[in-house]
Parts: C-alpha cells; sequence; structure tokens
C-alpha cells in the first residue's frame, strides 16, 4: 500500500450515528472520518452535538444507532485507546503532583514516549517543571494537558478548546506544536470556539448543529457558503446608523475604524462614499469563517424553528 493511500485511510470514523439523551435527539444520523495527517475542525453552537461526537469516538458512550470507531476497532479497545491522545475542556489530574513528575508518570504507560525536552518543547513548559499542577494558573495548566496528551505519540489526537485560558504568545507555541504532529501524520480532532484558530489550523472543517452536519469542506468552501462582504474602513459614521442600511447585517466601531458585514458590498461602499467624505482606509474582503459559520448555524436554526 502506498503512502498516499494510508494516508487517505480513516482513524476515526463515525456512520449513521444517532444518539439520545431522553427525548432530546443529540446526533442525527451524523458520518464523519478523519484520515491521518488531517486536521478536522469540528463547529457548532453549544449543543450542536460536537461533545457527543467525541465522546462516542472516546468509547465513553455507545450510540443508539450507527456505529463509532477508532483504527477500525470499536473505541473501548485498548489497541486503539493506545494510539489515541486526549485532551478534553475538563481534567482530572492531581493538584499536589509536579510538573516533571506528571510527565513522567504518564510516560511510564508507554513503550516509546516522547522525551521530556520534546514535550517542554511543543507545550511551551519552560520553568513550569518544579512547580505544582494545582499553583499553575489555568492557562499553564492548559499546556500541561496538552504535554500528557502526546506523551505516547498518538496517532490520533482530541483536542477539545485546547486554547481556552491562553495568551497570545501560548496559543501560537500549540498551533506551531499541532501543526508539527500534523506533519508527522498525526490526525487530529479540534474543536474551538475561537474561528480564528480553525482558520489557521484546519485542513477540513464539519458544522454541525442539532445533530446534522451543515457544511463541510476546506475553510475556503465552507466559506464560500455566503455571498456575504466585511468592509472596514475609517470613518465617523455612527455604526447604529450603518446597521440599519439595507443589505447590512453587521455594524460595529473598534476605535476608528468601522467593521461591516453586508448582502453586497457595492451599494453599502457607495452609500459610505456618499455620506462621509472624509472617510478612508477602505477595504473589502470576502466573509471569513466567522460570518459563514453564524449564517449556517443561523439557516438550521430558522429550520428547526
Amino acid at each position: 500500500m502506498n503512502v498516499a493511500s494510508t494516508m487517505s485511510l480513516p482513524l476515526a470514523r463515525l456512520r449513521g450515528v444517532r444518539h439520545h439523551y431522553g427525548r432530546t435527539l443529540a446526533l442525527d444520523g451524523l458520518d464523519l472520518a478523519l484520515p491521518a495527517g488531517q486536521v478536522l475542525a469540528l463547529l457548532g453552537p453549544n449543543g450542536a452535538g460536537k461533545s457527543t461526537a467525541i465522546s462516542l469516538l472516546l468509547g465513553l458512550q455507545r450510540p443508539d444507532a450507527g456505529t463509532a470507531d477508532l483504527f477500525g476497532l470499536p473505541p473501548q479497545d485498548l489497541a486503539a485507546r493506545r494510539r489515541t491522545g486526549v485532551m478534553l475542556q475538563a481534567a482530572a489530574v492531581p493538584d499536589t503532583l509536579k510538573v516533571r513528575e506528571l510527565l513522567d508518570l504518564t510516560r511510564a504507560y508507554y513503550p516509546q514516549p516522547r522525551s521530556v525536552a520534546d514535550l517542554v518543547a511543543l507545550a511551551g513548559l519552560d520553568g513550569l517543571m518544579a512547580r505544582r499542577y494545582g499553583q499553575l494558573s489555568g492557562g499553564q495548566q492548559r499546556r500541561v494537558q496538552f504535554a500528557l496528551a502526546v506523551c505516547g505519540r498518538p496517532a490520533l489526537l482530541f483536542l477539545d478548546e485546547p486554547t481556552t485560558g491562553l495568551d497570545i504568545d501560548a496559543r501560537q507555541t500549540l498551533w506551531k506544536a499541532i501543526r508539527e504532529l500534523r506533519s508527522q501524520g498525526c490526525a487530529v480532532l479540534l474543536t474551538t470556539h475561537y474561528l480564528e484558530e480553525a482558520e489557521a489550523l484546519a485542513d477540513r472543517v464539519v458544522v454541525v448543529n442539532h445533530g446534522r452536519i451543515v457544511a463541510e469542506g476546506t475553510v475556503a468552501q465552507v466559506r464560500a457558503h455566503v455571498s456575504q462582504r466585511r468592509i472596514r474602513c475609517t470613518s465617523a459614521l455612527p455604526a447604529e446608523r450603518v446597521q440599519a442600511w439595507p443589505g447590512v447585517q453587521l455594524a460595529q466601531r473598534d476605535g476608528a475604524r468601522l467593521d461591516i458585514v453586508a448582502d453586497a458590498a457595492e451599494s453599502v461602499v457607495r452609500r459610505l462614499l456618499h455620506e462621509d467624505a472624509a472617510l478612508s482606509d477602505l477595504e473589502v474582503q470576502r466573509a471569513g469563517l466567522a460570518e459563514a459559520f453564524l449564517a449556517l448555524t443561523r439557516d438550521t436554526q430558522k429550520e428547526a424553528a
């Protein structure tokens, strides 16, 4: 089997999965596949089904219908679990252990773990090794959790809101680590509320709402689902006034800058220039992933209503 075909085989897969919590349908026939060497961003509003999908893939729950598998095995299989790294939003890590002790303890579970030096570099743990976990800030704890998740050189990595609480530098360090893992063939399933994070990292995006996929593809393909344009300029016009114009979905101010999302750019730009002769620094771009996400989930919420 050649490298290309190996890279295309799904390491994690949901097929026709349905799952209920009582009378609430959390997943409605969801199909999901993640091959090696790919970062997949799973996006959706709260309650869309993201956490349930991850829980099924990790074997923490079983689907009511359909199948979930890791490496072609049931998610509960020990052989599948050993090849998987997990960083969830909630982590039960002993507060009294030092960071070095946590790394040594976790590394001992694996036959060929990453070196401590590698983990320190990947997760940005310089200066933290002698400190107790419970004395770390929330952002520092997230970096330790990431290091623990990759101790065993996982072929498949689940990252659930991994950069929550991180400052910009720490977030960039983690992004660099994720890109490095992907280049080594690791598959990454990422959930995040930072849409710029998905835009920066994801090879493929899946947007779910009400337990169903509403869009999937590359970032560019998902963005293409909406025709909106983002208009930025320096203007003294009140944002509330611009917000009321036909075709304007959103207008907000950032200092002297006016940021507008509109259905089409031409008529809005003409009116901006007509009403503010001093307008400057005009930029027009296709709407980003954030606008596409909001439009897609808004549409499905209307359908559900």
